[in-house]
Formats: C-alpha cells, structure tokens, sequence
C-alpha cells in the first residue's frame, strides 16, 4: 500500500521557488557545496519507509496550501558531525503539480495516506497544466475547477 509524506516548504511561496531554490541545490551553488542527488534533510526517520518508498511522494506545503510533491526514491539514515541522527529523503527532482488543498501548519512531516493525497493537477485532461498556479488557487477557491 502507498504512502505519502506532507512538509511544510520553508523559504518558498511558489513552486517557482522551489524549483529555482533545488536547480542551486544540484548545480552545488549553496553552502551545501556540490550534491549527486537531491534530498531533504530531517531529523526523524520515518518508521513506515516500506510503505513511503512503494510509489510514495513527499508533498509540499507553501503558504498553507498543498501544491506540489516529488517522487520519494530512497530513505537514507545517517549521523551528522555533531552525532546527531538523522534522515535524507532523497526525491526525483521533478515537480508536480497538484491540485491546491489547504493545510494548518504543523511541525517536521506528517504521513499522508493515498486516499487523502490532492490528485496531480492536468491529469485526465482537465486544462490545469499551463495554467499558472495563482489563477488554478483563485479558480479552486470560487469553486470553478
């Protein structure tokens, strides 16, 4: 059975953002010098990785509001230097789209089961995919898409 992880993106507003932000990330022009892989860093391993690495994403929260997920591809422990443990979620670097679906702010991520899961926006030719994401969260919000 699938299962998805949801974060808050700290530091985006767009998934503009986030793509400029992860395009830095792998061209190795941030403090984290040159990557191989893209990944997010957290400090809880989650315990149902099975589960999340059986087609599961990581969705991303901006602004309160569901947008976007990456392709969870592997779920990596490790301990940085100062011995604390820790955990990368290593994801595709595509993103996704997804329908925008409001969310409270919480902290560190939370599983998401698939049923729960916004549905990925342009699928079954709904017009979606060259819209820009404003006007898909304004049409959402007056109940037209």
């Amino acid at each position: 059975m699938t299962l998805h992880l949801i974060k808050l993106c700290v530091g985006a507003t767009s998934i503009e953002d986030l793509a400029d932000w992860q395009a830095l990330v792998l061209a190795g022009k941030t403090g984290y010098g040159k990557v191989d892989k893209l990944f997010h860093t957290t400090r809880m391993t989650p315990k149902r990785g099975d589960e999340l690495l059986n087609g599961g994403s990581l969705y991303w929260v901006m602004a309160g509001t569901i947008r976007v997920r990456q392709k969870l591809l592997d779920i990596e422990g490790f301990t940085d230097s100062e011995g604390i443990k820790r955990c990368r979620l290593v994801l595709d670097p595509p993103l996704i789209a997804t329908r925008p679906a409001p969310r409270r702010p919480f902290q560190g991520w939370r599983y998401l089961e698939a049923k729960d899961a916004p549905v990925d926006l342009g699928k079954a030719g709904d017009g979606t995919q060259d819209m820009p994401p404003d006007m898909q969260a304004e049409l959402l919000e007056l109940g037209l898409l």
